[in-house]
């Protein structure tokens, strides 16, 4: 398939809003587990730490929690995911279209599609990676929103695909999560009515807030701190 100068041109033009927050894959070191210390949040903002460094779940969850008070509260959970859409949203539309979002899976987080992992690893996780946005699916004839089931925590996981490994949820890639309508588009309102969901299903007693220590665990960070048990939260 050719690239024409008008899609080169707005591929140019993404590239160039969005290269300051792209972020390239931290290499394992030799003397390390040969994992990745990255964490994948429930919005899709990777985080990535050094070797032997806490993992970065913290680093997150301390940035959420803009009062600083220990507790994850939901409006402070939906305004996180609300900002990274605004960094990604650059032309302030309030739609991510395919190209922002192939950028996202290249640049920003390229994890998604295999990125960091030392050789073999890939195969540990599921083998095949996430290309939600090449695929084609029907659109509800309806015009409506599609409901989406309600993302499952990584104890519950089956697919470890894409950024599965690296998050909480059963979601290969967190952007098409909110890609309701399944064409390819994400609105601000579905990104944020997935963020609502994702706080249900990390709040499950209904406490109305987030704490670190009760979060599920990666299958990265379980791996981790099995390998280098020394290796804590914070």
């Amino acid at each position: 398939m050719k690239t024409s100068r008008r899609d080169f041109s707005r591929l140019l033009l993404v590239a160039t809003a969005l290269a300051p927050f792209a972020t390239a894959v931290r290499a394992a070191d030799d003397d390390d587990t040969g994992l990745p210390n990255t964490f994948i949040s429930p919005c899709g903002r990777p985080y990535r730490a050094a070797t032997g460094a806490p993992y970065p779940v913290v680093d997150w969850f301390k940035q959420a929690d803009k009062n600083g008070d220990g507790r994850l509260e939901r409006d402070e959970f939906v305004a996180d995911s609300e900002a990274f859409f605004a960094v990604l949203d650059f032309k302030k539309t309030g739609v991510l279209t395919p190209l922002v979002i192939a950028f996202y899976e290249q640049r920003i987080a390229p994890e998604i599609l295999g990125a960091g992992l030392p050789h073999g690893a890939a195969d540990r996780f599921g083998g095949p990676l996430w290309l939600a946005q090449y695929q084609s699916a029907p659109i509800d004839p309806s015009g409506k929103d599609l409901q989406p089931k309600p993302p499952k925590p990584k104890d519950f996981d089956e697919s470890n695909q894409g950024a599965a490994p690296y998050s909480f949820f059963d979601e290969p890639e967190p952007l098409m999560a909110a890609d309701m309508n399944l064409n390819g588009f994400i609105t601000k309102a579905n990104f944020l009515k997935v963020a609502d969901m994702h706080f249900t299903t990390l709040d499950p007693d209904g406490n109305g807030y987030l704490t670190l220590a009760k979060l599920p665990k990666t299958p990265i960070q379980k791996l981790l701190e099995k390998t280098r048990p020394g290796r804590k939260r914070s």
